[in-house]
């Protein structure tokens, strides 16, 4: 397996897809580390879920699918933040309504069934410059912005009437997470699939939060455990010759598995 890591180094082929992958993989574990911590971990999913519905709508249209699944999940992100709603119901709400909308637009366009199950499954060996600009782009953003926004998010989690007793803004850095996360989301949804994209921002802030010592260790843990996974998965998938959005998750799991384990150990051993 190990042999292949020249060829992603050198073959233009794997080369763009494979660096696309490995900055969402990396960003999307912290990003998930947040919404955890929020308790709006699904929003992962309700996120994923209208990017994959409008990146069909902007298909069938003529856009990039990448394009239009960005747009359609800003769209989301800013409604949620100046509706203010808050936890995990409002993402249930995207979730049923990207699903049926995804289904309807694959049964009723040009775009067709195999292209709705291309957006779920994820189209990583294609991706190109556009999605490794836009990745770079949200991985820049993001290293930019979340020192600043970390301290409010922390403030409003342990001290959530601080901002109303003090009449601070809250709802302008809350539309900043809330974009940045859906433009991740929808970005990662058109390259590694629905159900990979949302697998890298939940498992691994779940091990983190059961392995690290610290809020700052909860962060880099999240992005290592992601970034190896990816790396691991994509060497897989390239060696076994089989689907990289699978293997991927099949890996995550069973990495949350041995988590699960770990912790039934240091229990009975106290």
């Amino acid at each position: 397996m190990f042999e292949l890591i020249p060829v992603l180094a050198l073959d233009p082929l794997f080369r763009l897809p494979f660096v696309t992958g490995l900055l969402l993989a990396g960003l999307l574990p912290v990003l998930g580390a947040v919404l955890t911590l929020r308790q709006e971990w699904l929003a992962a999913l309700g996120l994923a879920h209208l990017a994959a519905a409008s990146a069909l709508i902007g298909l069938a249209a003529g856009l990039p699918a990448v394009l239009g699944g960005t747009l359609g999940a800003l769209l989301a992100g800013a409604v949620k933040a100046l509706l203010r709603a808050c936890g995990n119901a409002a993402y249930a709400f995207m979730i049923l309504i990207g699903w049926s909308a995804m289904l309807l637009v694959a049964a009723n366009s040009a775009v067709g069934d195999s292209l709705g199950h291309a957006i779920i499954d994820g189209q990583l060996y294609f991706a190109g410059l556009t999605e490794l600009l836009l990745s770079l782009l949200l991985v820049a953003i993001a290293a930019h912005r979340l020192p600043w926004l970390m301290p409010l998010i922390l403030r409003a989690t342990f001290f959530p009437c601080f901002e109303t007793a003090n009449r601070r803004p809250a709802w302008r850095w809350r539309l900043g997470l809330d974009l940045l996360t859906a433009a991740s989301l929808a970005v990662a949804t058109a390259t590694l699939g629905l159900m990979g994209a949302f697998a890298l921002v939940f498992v691994p802030a779940w091990i983190a939060f059961r392995l690290a010592p610290s809020w700052r260790w909860t962060l880099i843990l999240a992005a290592l455990i992601g970034g190896g996974v990816y790396l691991a998965a994509f060497l897989a998938a390239l060696a076994l010759d089989q689907p990289f959005g699978p293997v991927l998750v099949a890996l995550l799991v069973a990495g949350a598995g041995l988590t699960a384990l770990i912790g039934i150990g240091r229990s009975s051993a106290t």
